[in-house]
């Protein structure tokens, strides 16, 4: 993937770009999963605003948040029909459309740092496979966008992994629903925009959703009194690093000069700098806010992290072989997670599973 030298959409566009031909304007009407209002939103707005001095006009992107044209599970079909050019979404709503992308994000118990992500896309060849499921999707990926960890807002307060048995736990779907369903949880797949209102009707005990800010902005400390996170070594069981990302409708990207085409992966690079560095300062800002609301945190033990992982494992390797696609993705998912340098599991971990390649 491009690499960006500066933070700044409108810094990152090269020399040659003011003096390109710009061809005919391309307008991308692109949603975003972020609602209206939110930290998330406002940056992914700022963003928009400088491409377009950044490619010279050749290209705008026209932001819309979540649920403005299609509904949150719906954006990548309405990418791909053309009734939206470009998506900024989180892509744990991937698996729906293909298996594959379980491994596109976070899941239960897996690569837990931004940095872990950057070398399973980048030295063990995740962005060029990535870049190939896109494109069957009928998108061009231009990058994907580090946010932060999700967290569990609860109106129980759940102290162990056999706390969670019986609980109504909204979930993303895909893997990570099925492990908390693994742990006794009842899960239910809801929009991020129903999460509010079903805790506050106490249709759901708990919720899973983005980053303290965020969460904050949306008023989960009103309807839910504690934070459920995982250990000091794993503060974030299920999704550590929820990842979204850019991508536009193939016939779009193909209008692009190969100038811009480039360009644009750099701004995306930037951008992914920006909102992470920007999202982790609002969290700064955000966590003291809970503590003053009477938010109680609540930290599971290393002993539920382990059990986690127990029913978690299967589970990888259940999605990756649902398919070629997502078990040549996952490989590479499981050399990262084996470098030396990562060490999340050992070989002797995963003896017992096999990887249909």
């Amino acid at each position: 993937m491009k690499a960006a030298a500066v933070g700044s959409a409108a810094a990152v566009a090269a020399p040659w770009v003011g003096n390109v031909q710009a061809q005919e304007g391309i307008n991308i009407r692109m949603q975003s999963s972020w609602p209206p209002g939110t930290p998330g939103y406002r940056i992914f707005e700022e963003w928009a605003k400088g491409v377009g001095e950044a490619t010279s006009g050749e290209v705008t992107i026209e932001p819309f948040p979540a649920g403005a044209v299609a509904g949150a599970f719906e954006v990548a079909d309405a990418v791909r029909n053309g009734v939206l050019d470009g998506q900024n979404w989180f892509t744990v709503y991937w698996p729906g459309k293909m298996p594959a992308g379980v491994f596109l994000t976070a899941y239960p118990m897996g690569l837990s740092l931004p940095h872990q992500w950057d070398i399973m896309f980048g030295a063990y060849g995740g962005f060029d496979l990535a870049k190939d499921l896109y494109r069957k999707q009928g998108q061009e990926l231009l990058g994907y966008v580090h946010h932060d960890m999700n967290l569990i807002h609860s109106k129980k307060p759940l102290r162990s992994f056999d706390d969670f048995k019986g609980v109504k736990l909204r979930m993303p779907g895909g893997i990570v629903a099925e492990t908390f369903a693994a742990a006794g949880a009842r899960t239910t797949l809801l929009p991020g925009s129903e999460v509010y209102p079903a805790l506050e009707k106490g249709t759901i005990d708990a919720a899973d959703y983005t980053g303290a800010a965020n969460n904050y902005e949306l008023g989960f400390w009103q309807v839910a009194d504690y934070i459920i996170m995982g250990p000091p070594s794993t503060p974030c069981l299920h999704q550590a690093v929820d990842l979204m990302d850019i991508s536009v409708n193939r016939r779009v990207f193909e209008r692009m000069s190969t100038q811009t085409q480039d360009l644009m992966h750099d701004l995306v690079a930037a951008y992914s700098r920006e909102h992470y560095a920007a999202i982790q300062k609002a969290n700064a800002e955000a966590w003291p806010k809970y503590k003053e609301k009477g938010v109680e945190i609540i930290h599971l033990s290393e002993n539920d992290a382990d059990r986690f992982r127990e029913v978690a494992v299967p589970l990888w390797f259940k999605w990756a072989n649902k398919d070629k696609d997502a078990a040549r993705l996952f490989k590479a998912h499981l050399d990262t997670m084996m470098d030396p340098a990562v060490a999340l599991i050992t070989p002797e971990d995963i003896k017992d599973y096999e990887l249909n390649l």
